[in-house]
């Protein structure tokens, strides 16, 4: 089975952390999710995080600590999926493959239709105390 890495943002302020809707017709449907995604061969985790979120959401950020990860299989490919806690150095995003951000208190990231794989993500997240 292939192996891939791919990363998320965990993005706090005033108690409350980012998420985004996908757009409606792509793989995740208009689900929510963390920012973030797979990593190319070539990058650290920190690069990755980084491009992903310029592509993304038009914004340069700094990527902070590794806080927990999660495995999860899609398509024949084990997936490790890594939460960094990173700092946005601009809050006026641009969305592309996004149709709405927005951020939520942890009661509402719960009730939220999170792609799965953020979803078991949020809950450790949650058991660990970091939200």
């Amino acid at each position: 089975m292939n192996e891939r890495i791919t990363t998320c943002a965990i993005v706090i302020e005033d108690s409350k952390i980012l998420v985004a809707k996908r757009c409606v017709g792509n793989t995740t449907n208009g689900k929510w999710e963390f920012v973030g995604g797979k990593n190319r061969y070539t990058e650290s985790e920190a690069e990755t995080l980084s491009r992903e979120l310029d592509e993304e959401l038009g914004i340069k950020c700094e990527v902070g600590r590794f806080l927990c990860s999660i495995d999860f299989v899609n398509n024949d490919i084990l997936y490790h999926l890594k939460a960094y806690e990173v700092k946005l150095l601009e809050h006026s995003f641009s969305l592309s493959v996004h149709s709405e951000i927005k951020y939520v208190t942890k009661d509402e990231l719960l009730s939220l239709d999170m792609v799965p794989s953020d979803f078991s993500l949020t809950k450790k997240l949650i058991e660990q105390g970091i939200f």
